[in-house]
């Protein structure tokens, strides 16, 4: 299914950046003065207002302040006098060229949650003053920025609306410039790795960079990364920074991530993590990584069968585990083998008093930790299950494993792409 973009037709009033860029720079008498060079704006509100132009006069680059600029048109600027103040163009903190910066690299459209090339940049008077309202992402826009003598039809283009964008500024040499959280904040974080996924390294960064200002969102989006994208953006931190990662992601999924750091760097990440979370990484990374010890969680609810039905709900309701794991409790003997499993649904049905032995399903589909992933993957789909329980040698729950576990491993490589949902690099 193709994903959509909100895209808007352009009005005739609508000035394309390619259209401009090696223009003539007249005077008010008509007469030319030099060329357009660059377009400079400061990525500030929903539409970037222009601040001047980049200009080449008699070979200097020189800047052009906006209350010198008459009219900016598809063939030529002009300015609103004879003269010009030869100020030699030197970028100021803040400012973005357009062509430099932004024309012909790719920036995030947030609600398609992917990234689109801004083969052309549409510009447009709003309020008597020359803003950037969009990009032009069609491979024809390419086409014309690339062979300038290429016929044009640009009342015909359609644009996507710059308040549906960010733009990477990583390479722009502003310190003053970031890629912002905020919208980025909107998206789920599998969609967000999605992203890193799909852009470059630097780009990447840009965007682990942005998340991190919201450090349960970081974790969540390493959580949703493959292995090769999680090593390539937590190999170069230090392991004070890796261990404040990990201690907010689920424990299997920091299991997974500290498998694939180097050997000599994993106790010491351990070392700094919480003694209870360092304690169940340790036991995971001893099952092969194949077998349901390896792909399991060790988070979930088990009570022993004589507990009453409300008990039981209070370690629901005051449980951190992800809300996937909580779907069903488990009920353990005195010995601390497994005896049944509880919907929660029935526990809310259920009286307080209830013991939780009385109504719990008996007949359970179950595996060791040494199950392999495929004999995991047939029962869960045989059984229609969403969790499974892993138990010990001695038949005492250790961990489940979830229906997106398994969906992580059995799902082709590129399903999301084949659904639209990540861009190519």
């Amino acid at each position: 299914m193709a994903v959509a973009y909100r895209m808007r037709r352009v009005a005739p009033q609508i000035l394309h950046l390619s259209s401009l860029i090696r223009s003539p720079l007249v005077d008010r008498a008509g007469d030319k003065l030099g060329r357009v060079d660059d377009v400079i704006v400061r990525l500030d509100g929903n539409f970037p207002p222009v601040t001047g132009l980049k200009a080449s006069i008699g070979g200097r680059q020189l800047f052009v302040p906006t209350d010198r600029i008459a009219s900016l048109e598809a063939t030529k600027a002009q300015l609103s006098g004879e003269k010009l103040s030869l100020k030699r163009f030197e970028r100021r903190p803040g400012e973005v060229l357009l062509r430099e910066d932004i024309l012909g690299r790719k920036l995030i459209h947030v609600e398609a949650a992917r990234l689109v090339p801004a083969n052309d940049i549409a510009l447009a008077s709003i309020d008597g003053w020359w803003r950037v309202v969009g990009i032009d992402p069609s491979p024809r826009a390419r086409l014309q920025r690339l062979l300038p003598g290429a016929a044009r039809r640009d009342g015909d283009r359609a644009i996507i609306e710059w308040t549906q964008l960010e733009p990477f500024v990583g390479h722009v040499p502003s310190s003053r410039l970031r890629l912002p959280s905020r919208k980025l904040a909107k998206l789920h974080p599998a969609q967000i790795a999605d992203l890193v996924e799909a852009a470059s390294h630097e780009q990447g960064e840009e965007i682990i960079e942005a998340v991190r200002q919201d450090r349960e969102l970081e974790a969540d989006v390493f959580e949703e990364l493959d292995d090769h994208h999680q090593v390539e953006f937590i190999r170069e931190r230090p392991d004070a920074q890796v261990a404040q990662v990990l201690a907010r992601m689920a424990t299997d999924d920091a299991a997974d991530l500290i498998g694939e750091l180097d050997q000599e760097r994993r106790e010491p990440v351990l070392s700094l993590l919480p003694a209870a979370q360092g304690r169940q990484i340790r036991a995971l990374l001893g099952y092969n990584p194949s077998t349901a010890g390896g792909l399991m969680s060790p988070e979930f609810v088990a009570v022993p069968e004589t507990t009453g039905a409300g008990e039981a709900l209070d370690r629901v309701r005051t449980s951190h585990i992800e809300p996937e794991a909580l779907t069903t409790i488990y009920t353990t003997a005195q010995d601390g083998k497994l005896t049944g499993a509880i919907p929660v649904v029935a526990l809310l049905r259920a009286r307080d008093t209830h013991a939780v032995g009385e109504i719990a399903t008996k007949d359970l589909v179950h595996v060791h930790t040494d199950a392999d992933i495929t004999e995991v993957a047939r029962l869960m789909t045989d059984y229609n299950l969403t969790m499974l329980p892993v138990l010990d040698e001695h038949d005492q729950p250790v961990g489940v494993v979830t229906v997106d576990d398994v969906l992580e491993l059995t799902l082709p490589k590129d399903w999301r792409r084949r659904f639209g949902l990540l861009a190519e690099r």
